[in-house]
């Protein structure tokens, strides 16, 4: 019962024709769908649902809300319920509010981010098919991102006047979704303040993150591909499209995944991430990372966190 996975994010974007250049020539996501609104919709190649991520006309970049898959449309109510009974007002949304999906589950989250959680999307199958498949399409185009893999929300944190909408939407997360825990990174006197985490649902080290800062944002939206050597090629795609990289490739020390950041031409931070890192289990243990590590922790080879990486996300 309940979330099983990341199902899309919406991105509100301020020049759609270099949005969709970005998003399908760098990381080979293809349309399948426009509304009537503007909105366009698209998917990666490995992915079996209509979209996973839906651009949005604006005239400012940002994320709009973030939705998950339950197994069950019995689970929305179930899941209803719970959010209510923690104090947080929920909103069940007819099927056809959104294109091709049933019923809906809205929220906003302690830190005010907006989630929406659904049973039913409509199935189009990946691009190689489900009966004797081929490990990749012939047509890929760019980084070739096999799905979209996780988000992560920055969420205010201000110890100083006892705001720490990290630990507040953590909470939430495992109280009402039924979110594990696999890494944290703690600061403040004794290590007691957890100002990140990395929860999961699924059998990755995370399939959403917070980081506190400044302010609630986004920080960034992560697109999974094979291994190391897929990484470096996507930085050659980057360079090539002189896409504004952020992080050059290297590896994380939280979840052992190796990375790439950068922008798309609206300023969303985007990552391609690689590798397993390690197989989340609810009885693995939590890894927890402290402040004098931090840099490790992030940037594994380097040691050293550049600053903007965190105060810089829209």
């Amino acid at each position: 019962m309940g979330v099983m996975r990341i199902g899309h994010v919406n991105l509100k974007v301020m020049d759609m024709d270099a949005a969709l250049r970005h998003y399908e020539r760098v990381l080979g996501l293809k349309e399948t769908h426009r509304d009537a609104d503007g909105n366009v919709y698209l998917k990666c190649w490995d992915e079996w649902d209509k979209y996973s991520l839906i651009l949005t006309p604006s005239d400012s970049a940002g994320i709009r809300h973030v939705a998950y898959k339950v197994e069950r449309d019995a689970d929305l109510d179930e899941l209803k319920a719970r959010i209510e009974a923690y104090g947080t007002p929920a909103e069940m949304l007819p099927e056809g509010s959104m294109p091709a999906i049933g019923r809906l589950l809205k929220f906003n989250l302690p830190s005010g981010h907006e989630m929406r959680l659904y049973a039913h999307k409509e199935f189009v199958g990946t691009d190689v098919g489900s009966l004797n498949p081929d490990p990749w399409p012939d047509d890929v185009r760019g980084s070739a991102a096999h799905w979209l893999d996780h988000v992560l929300l920055m969420c205010e944190f201000d110890p100083e006047r006892g705001v720490n909408r990290v630990e507040d939407n953590t909470r939430f997360m495992k109280t009402c979704l039924d979110f594990y825990l696999s890494e944290q990174l703690m600061v403040g006197p004794g290590h007691k303040l957890p100002v990140a985490t990395w929860l999961f649902r699924s059998s990755t080290p995370h399939d959403i993150a917070f980081v506190g800062g400044p302010r609630n944002g986004l920080h960034h939206i992560a697109f999974f591909l094979d291994d190391w050597s897929d990484v470096l090629k996507s930085a050659d795609v980057m360079a090539k499209n002189k896409v504004k990289i952020d992080v050059a490739p290297t590896r994380h020390g939280i979840t052992r995944g190796t990375t790439i950041y950068f922008f798309d031409p609206s300023g969303n931070r985007n990552e391609t991430f690689a590798g397993l890192g390690y197989l989340a289990q609810p009885d693995r243990p939590v890894t927890t990372w402290t402040e004098d590590e931090i840099g490790r922790a992030i940037f594994y080879h380097s040691g050293e966190l550049n600053e903007a990486f965190t105060t810089v996300y829209t």
